[in-house]
């Protein structure tokens, strides 16, 4: 099989932008970045004329997308309507994620996302165990503390899972067995305190759900979880970077505050309206309205976002001030490497998903598994 080698202005490897050097790709995988003369010999070249190359994007966080919600009836055949949608706005590696639901329903989310499906890396799990004072969207009837059976559950998760929860709902020894079993533990819809933030991280959780929305917030003699993701280097944090979830200037100061060695990165949240013109739909029976790049309940809640990486890539250098190669690394190489996925970095042997970019970091072009979508 041929090597094929991409040009650009420049290469984002998921780290960093590099300039002076093609990515080659060899059938399905990343064969590795090379300078004009260290291309294989039997290596065909594409310039794709665009400003930058760089891995295809990452998101953590995706209820829905092409008019279509994970929570309407988790199936292999909804999760492919979900991951081709996103890969066409440039996401090529999603965790579908499920807004709290009944046992039943969590079941066949795990069930579908055991089937291999290009594009969906694994499960985010958003609740059931949550704190019910700061549910948002969830349907607070559906919210519960975490039995044994559900801890049993999710320890016989196969593959890659995520899991958002509450102090209020989950103990700390649940929360050690299931980092000892590699899940990642992400701490959202919580009123916690900042001190039980900081136990829950030493306990194994290693990530905050979308900073600012839906936890305790920053206040003079109180921290609360917010400050707790960026005091705390143990922990990680996903951003909703849209301008309505969180203020700009908030997240700018959150980029500068933010203690590692763990990161701020980019998440969607987004929903059915993703990849589609559909104005609305529902969840657990309640309409979500799509008005203003806005997706909120009628009475104002908001309920997932009106976004894709791509958006929030160009959001973070917008409104957050960041360079160009931060943010794209911020919706590649960081979740890849919190979620320990081989994806979002182009090195040997990684998947050949990557996207092309122009000046305006607007997505002219997608390749999933070296093939052109």
């Amino acid at each position: 099989m041929s090597a094929v080698a991409y040009t650009a202005g420049a290469v984002h490897d998921g780290t960093a932008l590099r300039r002076g050097v093609a990515l080659v790709v060899e059938g399905p995988v990343v064969r590795g970045l090379a300078a004009a003369g260290e291309l294989p010999e039997d290596c065909a070249l594409v310039e794709t004329g665009v400003a930058i190359i760089a891995p295809g994007y990452v998101d953590l966080q995706v209820n829905g997308g092409g008019g279509v919600m994970l929570n309407d009836g988790p199936s292999p055949e909804r999760l492919r309507v979900m991951a081709r949608a996103h890969a066409a706005c440039g996401t090529t590696s999603i965790l579908p994620t499920l807004i709290t639901a009944a046992p039943d329903t969590t079941e066949q989310a795990i069930a579908a996302v055991e089937t291999a499906i290009p594009g969906v890396i694994g499960l985010h799990l958003e609740g059931p165990h949550l704190d019910p004072a700061k549910a948002g969207a969830h349907s607070p009837g559906l919210i519960r503390a975490m039995g044994e059976d559900d801890l049993a559950r999710l320890l016989a998760v196969r593959g890659r899972l995520k899991v958002t929860l509450a102090p209020d709902s989950v103990s700390l020894g649940q929360v050690e067995r299931l980092a000892a079993d590699g899940v990642l533990v992400s701490l959202g819809h919580a009123a916690c305190t900042y001190e039980q933030a900081r136990d829950y991280a030493a306990a194994g959780a290693r990530c905050v759900t979308h900073l600012f929305n839906a936890m305790s917030q920053m206040e003079s003699r109180a921290p609360g979880l917010a400050g707790a993701a960026l005091a705390c280097g143990e922990l990680s944090a996903g951003l909703i970077c849209d301008g309505v979830h969180v203020h700009p200037e908030t997240m700018r100061l959150a980029a500068r505050g933010k203690q590692g060695p763990g990161r701020l990165f980019l998440v969607s949240d987004a929903m059915a309206c993703a990849g589609s013109e559909i104005a609305s739909f529902t969840l657990d029976r309640r309409e979500i309205l799509r008005r203003d790049g806005r997706l909120t309940l009628a009475d104002g809640t908001l309920a997932g976002a009106d976004l894709v990486m791509a958006q929030a890539v160009q959001n973070a250098v917008r409104l957050m001030g960041l360079s160009v190669e931060e943010a794209i690394a911020m919706a590649t190489g960081v979740p890849a490497a919190l979620v320990e996925a081989e994806v979002g970095r182009l090195r040997p042997k990684a998947p050949a998903d990557f996207i092309a970019l122009d000046e305006s970091l607007n997505v002219q072009r997608v390749w999933q598994a070296g093939s052109e979508l």
